[in-house]
């Protein structure tokens, strides 16, 4: 049970073992934020930064252990899908705050 499970066409679903690990990580990982803003050890600023650099590690143990988004070979295609999606998302994002503060500030003016 702890060897990978494949596809056939070969991708890689994992082990119990792996999706195991990513479990623990992210449990920790979400135990640590509760942590932080439970008991107040941080300051307003410092809370906002820690739970920033926790999130991000959150989001790359899921890629890791959950997506199986490695840096293997057979992995690429993963990758780039979803590069491409973030990168469309982003100017998704960007493209509607610009749309949006350009009209307001265009509004506003008369």
């Amino acid at each position: 049970m702890s060897t990978p499970h494949t596809t056939s066409s070969g991708e890689s679903h994992g082990s119990a073992a792996s999706y195991l690990i990513g479990f623990v990580f992210a449990v920790i990982l979400t135990v640590l934020s509760f942590g932080i803003v439970l008991t107040h050890s941080l300051s307003p600023a410092g809370t906002l930064a820690a739970l920033s650099i926790l999130a991000l590690i959150q989001v790359l143990v899921h890629l890791r252990y959950f997506l199986h988004m490695g840096g293997d070979s057979e992995h690429r295609w993963n990758n780039i899908c979803f590069i491409f999606t973030i990168a469309f998302v982003t100017i998704l994002l960007v493209g509607t705050v610009f749309i949006m503060t350009n009209t307001a500030a265009h509004m506003m003016s008369r």
